[in-house]
């Protein structure tokens, strides 16, 4: 059975608007997630906000955003206030532009969605917007109130939905030349290359989603299983501290070990 979606609302071009339902393409649920405990009573703990000056605890009706102008000086901003600088709708999907598909680095996206069509009337429309991106190569640019912000979004046509991604704020991404500046750019050995090439191909497979899977919960959960048939599992001794690796004095030679080895890993035809 298909997740229930977790928004429902309206994607608009101009005049054709059509409903449509969105849902997370990622999910959390499988992870192992703790409460904190009074270990003396076994009761949960829970967490509340302490006025950092008295150490009493704070009403939620005088809970109130303040912007730091300087130490211990804040400007105080009411929901209203914030309310009022957001969308006049955040249930319209209204797709403001159009660029190419290929323009918009890997860098901006966020978190993926699946928008699919909520009613049989409006599919035709939801259809059309989506063949018309594939054909054009372009994918829609909007923006919509998700997660309590009011995002940059992406719609990505794929398949017979559209994927459509949060877009990541201007001043979260960091610019690569900043880091990559000083990285020599001189030609790379053709031996080298090679080389290095050889040992690509030979550990090249085919993608598996196994191949990210998550070997730390799945110990977790072996640990659970056990706690609740009674027996303690011992706890897995602490690895040792990796060593770090000598100066690669020639790395010609360090290759050629690296692919004598991975062909002594092959299984024999």
């Amino acid at each position: 059975m298909a997740p229930r979606s977790f928004w429902k609302g309206y994607l608009k071009l101009s005049l054709v608007t059509c409903p449509v339902a969105m849902t997370p393409a990622t999910t959390e649920n499988e992870k192992v997630r703790f409460h904190t405990l009074n270990r003396k009573t076994g009761n949960r703990v829970v967490s509340q906000y302490v006025d950092a000056v008295s150490g009493k605890s704070v009403d939620e009706d005088d809970e109130v955003k303040g912007y730091q102008r300087g130490e211990d000086d804040f400007v105080l901003l009411e929901d209203e206030e914030l309310e009022a600088v957001g969308l006049e709708s955040t249930r319209t999907i209204d797709i403001d532009m159009f660029v190419e598909a290929d323009s918009i680095r890997w860098i901006w996206y966020d978190k993926p969605h699946y928008l699919v069509p909520d009613d049989p009337v409006g599919e035709e429309a939801f259809s059309v917007i989506r063949d018309a991106m594939a054909s054009t190569g372009t994918v829609g640019i909007s923006r919509l109130v998700m997660y309590r912000r009011e995002r940059a979004v992406m719609l990505e046509p794929r398949g017979k939905g559209i994927v459509l991604w949060t877009l990541r704020y201007g001043d979260e991404v960091r610019k690569p030349e900043e880091f990559f500046r000083n990285i020599d750019d001189g030609d790379t050995d053709p031996e080298l290359m090679r080389l290095v090439t050889t040992l690509i191909e030979e550990r090249s497979k085919p993608w598996d989603p196994d191949m990210v899977g998550d070997p730390v919960q799945a110990r977790l959960l072996d640990i659970i299983s056990a706690k609740k048939k009674g027996r303690k599992r011992p706890a897995k001794a602490k690895a040792e501290e990796a060593e770090r690796p000598s100066n690669v004095v020639n790395i010609m030679d360090a290759l050629r070990k690296s692919i004598s080895s991975e062909k002594k890993k092959k299984p024999k035809a």
